[in-house]
C-alpha cells in the first residue's frame, strides 16, 4: 500500500487571497499530475503570514473563508488538499488548517497553543483550540499540529493516540540565524514520542521585517532525516509512503545541503528586501551612497535583489566628505553597474545655514549643524523618491540602531533597511563574503564588488573635519559585544561588567539604547535576522526612566 504526499512549499502574499488560492490551484494540478493523494500547504498560506490584526477584520476573514470553500469546489476531481487559513465559527477566530475532499470541507484542524513571544502574539487575535482530532485521507489517518502545536508535548501524541499514522506539520515559521538545529530537535521529540513520521512544511518568502526561509523536511519514524527542501526557494516535492507490517514507511527523499549562516543571513536579506519591493508594489531602489562601508552593502544587497538596472546610488558630498569616499562610492557603484549620481549638498547647507543664523546667533556651532547635513540628504534623496518613483533605502546597522548613532529625519529616512539587525562587526565580515560568493539567486555581478579601501577604513560619518566614530562610541567590537548582552540575551549591567568590561561603558551604552527607542519606533522596517530584533522581537517604551544599577 502506498500514500503520496505533494508538499507545496510556496511564498504567499499578506492580504493576497484570490492570488495564494489560485497557487494553491496551481499547485494542486500538479499534484494531480503526479496522481498524489493530497496537497499540503503551509499554515495561513490562503491569507499569508502573519497577517496581525488584519484577520480580526470580519470582511476579511469571511472572505478568506470564501475563497477556500469555493477553492474545494473547484478541485473536486484530484487529491485533497491541506490548506492554512482563519475560521470564524459564529463565535470566536482560530487559527485553522482546512482539509478539502471532493468539493467540500472536510475536516478543519484548530491551533492549540497560540504563541505569545518574540515577533508572535497570536493570543490577542486567535482562540484557542480545546482538542482536534485526525482525518483519513485515502488508506492513511493523519494527525496536523499546526506549527507551535508541534513545539509542546501533548498536542501531535494525543492525536497519534487517536490513530494518527504520521504527523504532518504546517508552518509560518520565520528565519533568525542557526534555526534549523532548533526545529529539527523539537520534531524529533514528537517523533519519538508518537512512533510516527513527521512532515515539517514551511512557507517562503518576505513579509514586512521577517523572513520564512522554507527547509521543509521530512524524518521518519526512528528521527532520521529522509527529506529536506532548500532554503529560500519555492518548490514542490512529492514524498512517498509505504505500508509495512501495518506503519508506514516514509521513503528516503533528498536531503538538500543548507547553507553557513552567512550565506544565510545575507540570502535572507535579499529575499526580504525583492519581497518587500514586490509585494509594496516598487520596482526601483535608490540609496545615498557615502563611500561607506554599510552603504556599499545595503547597495549590493539591493542590486543582488532586484538587478543593477533598477538601482540608483547618489552621492550627496559636503566640504567633509574626503576624497577617499568620493573615490570608493563611485567604484563601488561602477562594480555593481548600478545608476550613479553626483549631488553636492553645500549650495543647499549655505542657504539653511543663512536661513537660521538669525536663530543661531551666539550660539556654539556643534550637533544642530552637523545634522543639517545629514537631513538635507533624506530632503534630497526623499524627493528624488517622490520624483522617480523609487523606494529609499536606509542604511543604519544594528548598532546604530541600537544607540541612536544616527540623524532622525536624515540619513534614517527610507522605507526598507535590510541591514537593521546586523551589527556593524559582522557587515565587514558579511561584505568579505559576498565579494568572495556568488550564488544563482544574486542579480548582481560576480567578485569583489565592494572596494577593499571601503572595508578597511575606519567607519566616519563625515559630519566634521576628522571625525571618525570611535570619537562618539567604544570600539565597534566593544560596542557590538555590550550590545549583543545587553538586547539580543537581556543580561544586566552586572553580567556584562563580568565578562571583562568596564562598567563605565557598558552604562553609557545601556543609557544610549534607552533614550534612543524614540528614534527607533520611527524607523524604517528592516530585515529580521536574530531573535533579538528591533521592532516586534523587542518592544520597549519610549519613556523609560529605569536604569539597571547592579
Amino acid at each position: 500500500m502506498t500514500f503520496r504526499l505533494t508538499l507545496a512549499q510556496l511564498n504567499p502574499t499578506v492580504g493576497a487571497i484570490a492570488a495564494n488560492i489560485q497557487k494553491a490551484r496551481d499547485a494542486w494540478e500538479i499534484a494531480r499530475e503526479a496522481k498524489a493523494h493530497m496537497l499540503a500547504l503551509p499554515e495561513m498560506f490562503a491569507v499569508g503570514y502573519q497577517t496581525q490584526d488584519l484577520v480580526r477584520k470580519p470582511a476579511f476573514y469571511l472572505h478568506a473563508m470564501r475563497a477556500i470553500e469555493s477553492l474545494a469546489e473547484s478541485c473536486a476531481e484530484g487529491p485533497a488538499i491541506g490548506i492554512g487559513g482563519p475560521y470564524f465559527d459564529g463565535t470566536n477566530l482560530f487559527n485553522a488548517y482546512y482539509i478539502l475532499e471532493q468539493g467540500r470541507i472536510a475536516h478543519r484542524v484548530l491551533k492549540s497553543h497560540l504563541p505569545n513571544e518574540t515577533v508572535f502574539d497570536e493570543v490577542r487575535i486567535f482562540e484557542p483550540a480545546r482538542g482536534n482530532t485526525p482525518y483519513k485521507i485515502g488508506p492513511m489517518t493523519i494527525g496536523s499540529p499546526i506549527c507551535e502545536d508541534s513545539w509542546h508535548a501533548g498536542v501531535a501524541e494525543s492525536l497519534a493516540a487517536q490513530g494518527a499514522e504520521i504527523s504532518l506539520v504546517p508552518n509560518g515559521s520565520p528565519y533568525y540565524r542557526n534555526k534549523f538545529p532548533t526545529r529539527l530537535k523539537h520534531m524529533r521529540a514528537r517523533v519519538a514520542a508518537t512512533g510516527t513520521p513527521l512532515i515539517y512544511l514551511n512557507m517562503v518568502g518576505g513579509q514586512d521585517d521577517q523572513v520564512f526561509d522554507g527547509g521543509s523536511f521530512t524524518v521518519d519514524a526512528h528521527g532520521k532525516l529522509v527529506d529536506r527542501m532548500p532554503v529560500f526557494s519555492e518548490e514542490i516535492r512529492h514524498i512517498d509512503f509505504v505500508k509495512t507490517d501495518g506503519k508506514w514507511n516514509v521513503a528516503k527523499g533528498q536531503v538538500s545541503e543548507h547553507p553557513d549562516e552567512w550565506e544565510q543571513d545575507y540570502h535572507a536579506m535579499v529575499l526580504s528586501l525583492r519581497d518587500y519591493m514586490s509585494k509594496t508594489g516598487f520596482k526601483k531602489i535608490l540609496l545615498g551612497m557615502s563611500g561607506g562601508i554599510d552603504s556599499a552593502i545595503v547597495a549590493t544587497i539591493a542590486v543582488d535583489a532586484l538587478g543593477p538596472q533598477n538601482v540608483r546610488c547618489v552621492m550627496l558630498p559636503s566640504e567633509y566628505t574626503s576624497q577617499g569616499s568620493l573615490d570608493d562610492a563611485k567604484e563601488a557603484a561602477e562594480n555593481l553597474g548600478c545608476h550613479y549620481d553626483f549631488v553636492p549638498i553645500a549650495q543647499g547647507r549655505a542657504a539653511i545655514t543663512e536661513t537660521l543664523a538669525p536663530l543661531f546667533q551666539g550660539f556654539e556651532a556643534g550637533l544642530a549643524e552637523e545634522n543639517i547635513q545629514s537631513r538635507l540628504r533624506g530632503l534630497l534623496l526623499m524627493a528624488m523618491s517622490n520624483k522617480f518613483g523609487e523606494m529609499l533605502l536606509t542604511t543604519g546597522n544594528k548598532s546604530e540602531v541600537a544607540v541612536g548613532y544616527a540623524t532622525i529625519y536624515g540619513d534614517m529616512a527610507g522605507g526598507y533597511n535590510p541591514i537593521k539587525d546586523m551589527y556593524k562587526t559582522r557587515v565587514f565580515e558579511q561584505c568579505r563574503w559576498r565579494n568572495a560568493q556568488h550564488r544563482d539567486w544574486m542579480m548582481g555581478p560576480k567578485g569583489a564588488v565592494i572596494p577593499v579601501s571601503i572595508i578597511d577604513k575606519p567607519p566616519s560619518a563625515e559630519l566634521r573635519p576628522d571625525q571618525k566614530d570611535e570619537d562618539s562610541l567604544p570600539p565597534y567590537e566593544v560596542l557590538d559585544a555590550i550590545l549583543t548582552g545587553l538586547v539580543d540575551k537581556d543580561l544586566s549591567v552586572a553580567e556584562i561588567v563580568a565578562q571583562g568590561h568596564a562598567r563605565e561603558t557598558v552604562k553609557k551604552v545601556e543609557h544610549l539604547l534607552y533614550i534612543s527607542e524614540y528614534k527607533r519606533f520611527q524607523s524604517a522596517p528592516g530585515t529580521r535576522l536574530t531573535k533579538g530584533a528591533f521592532w516586534l522581537d523587542r518592544r520597549y517604551p519610549i519613556v523609560n526612566r529605569w536604569r539597571d544599577e547592579g
